[in-house]
């Protein structure tokens, strides 16, 4: 969040509506940790009505900035963060309330509070995930035109730099703005602007939230950074459902390693007005003239848990599948390296890394890459790295089928125009799970003649 200027993935702003708050949901216990799970910090926000968080959990950020860190929080985002239980305060019923305010003069407050503790990392060879159970604003339409409420972590070494951003990582857990139903979920990492992480929109995806709207109930949103398996994975879910990943392969090993090598990170829940984020996602400088105060971030509990953990050191992951000699599912696999094609051609891109990508991309073409190995522990998600810059109403679907052209696909996404040809990003997708030796497919499938996509890699996910 410091510094993103992300855009809206397929978010559509509502009609003007003001949602009027109701009685909100009864706070829920903290959930006990899984089997083999060990919690290593939890606040349940049990203090009495009208009190601030504990302060041997939290460090209540004021002002504007951190002291000599980039302006606005490197966001653009116009409020003032205060300690004042206005803003900031838990209810009595077990939840902590974020609420942002504006004066008679136009000026807005609200609030943002970040862990004690900077060393949450899994240990060695093990998994660690950090969750909370959280209500957003609950506000739509013209009446949330520049809200912008985050569950996120940063890395530890930004606490006293302010300048080390992006290097040293961060995990968005929970992005919203402007009252849509969507949570996104953002890695940012390496240099800005550009690199691996496209900065400063970072690696993105979102959804809507399972059920109930994000604004209209109570969600769980978790991270999981996942060092027992080679390479390692990130992984967001809203409600116990995946909805973005990103593996080790994806980033080169001096990106990698300089966001997780360091001590750790901290958690932090706050709830900005306007900025870049909110911008992008509205076409409009927010916070929009409809803008409500006084909708507050509701926030059940925060917990950091971690399992397994052999003291080890993962192996440095494979870069790239060469077709036909049963090559991993979980490196990346090059696009390129099809064993047999239909319809598609090779060519340079301009994607970090360089190399090549398929392109000329269309409906009835297919690539092919044998004897790719998915080991005995089920791979679950498949992610692609895609660019388009197909016409206004043309868009397809990018399919995973095993073994042969006529099975159904286990798994795909849709991709319309992202920008450009050379405009790419990283999409991900559920499969049914699979295991064994398979023969991979990629079929693309698409209403219209017209092409609809390049690609460059596409990689497996447990």
């Amino acid at each position: 969040m410091p510094h993103s200027r992300r855009l809206a993935l397929g978010a559509v702003l509502g009609a003007a509506l003001i949602a009027i708050p109701l009685t909100l949901p009864a706070a829920a216990s903290i959930p006990p940790p899984d089997s083999g799970w060990t919690t290593v910090f939890a606040d349940d926000f049990t203090g009495s009505s009208g009190s601030l968080p504990a302060s041997s959990n939290w460090i209540i950020d004021t002002g504007h900035a951190y002291p000599g860190g980039p302006a606005n929080w490197g966001t653009g985002e116009i409020q003032n963060y205060t300690a004042s239980t206005s803003n900031l305060a838990q209810d009595g019923a077990g939840n902590l309330r974020i609420t942002p305010l504006r004066d008679s003069a136009g000026n807005w407050t609200s609030a943002r509070i970040e862990t004690q503790r900077t060393d949450f990392k899994p240990p060695a060879g093990g998994v660690m995930r950090i969750e909370s159970r959280i209500q957003m604003p609950n506000v739509t339409g013209a009446a949330a035109l520049g809200y912008w409420p985050a569950f996120w972590a940063l890395g530890g070494p930004y606490r006293g730099n302010y300048w080390n951003w992006p290097a040293i990582g961060e995990f968005d857990i929970m992005e919203n703005v402007n009252g849509i139903n969507s949570v996104w979920g953002v890695l940012h990492c390496g240099v800005n602007p550009g690199g691996p992480c496209n900065e400063t929109t970072g690696l993105p995806a979102n959804r809507a939230c399972p059920g109930s709207s994000c604004q209209s109930a109570f969600h769980t949103y978790r991270f999981e950074w996942d060092a027992s398996t080679s390479p390692q994975v990130l992984r967001w879910f809203v409600d116990g459902q995946q909805f973005h990943s990103v593996s080790q392969n994806q980033l080169d090993a001096t990106t990698w390693n300089n966001m997780t090598s360091h001590q750790g990170y901290f958690v932090l829940l706050n709830v900005a007005i306007g900025g870049a984020f909110p911008n992008n996602n509205s076409g409009t400088t927010t916070p929009g003239s409809g803008i409500v105060p006084g909708r507050p971030m509701v926030v059940d509990y925060v917990t950091v848990t971690t399992r397994g953990g052999g003291g080890g050191t993962t192996t440095p992951p494979t870069t790239t599948t060469p077709p036909g000699n049963g090559g991993s599912a979980y490196s990346t696999i090059q696009a390129e390296s099809f064993s047999q094609q239909s319809g598609v051609i090779t060519e340079a891109t301009t994607d970090t890394g360089g190399g090549q990508d398929i392109g000329a991309v269309a409906n009835g073409d297919w690539t092919l890459y044998p004897n790719v190995d998915f080991g005995s522990s089920a791979a679950t998600n498949f992610q692609a790295r895609v660019a388009s810059g197909a016409a206004a109403g043309v868009s397809g679907l990018v399919e995973v089928r095993l073994d042969s052209r006529s099975n159904a696909p286990i798994g795909s996404f849709a991709v319309g125009n992202t920008g450009g040809w050379q405009s790419w990003r990283t999409v991900p997708a559920n499969i049914s799970a699979v295991t064994g030796v398979h023969n991979v497919y990629l079929t693309f499938t698409s209403g219209q003649p017209a092409d609809f996509v390049n690609l460059n890699w596409f990689t497996f996910v447990h």
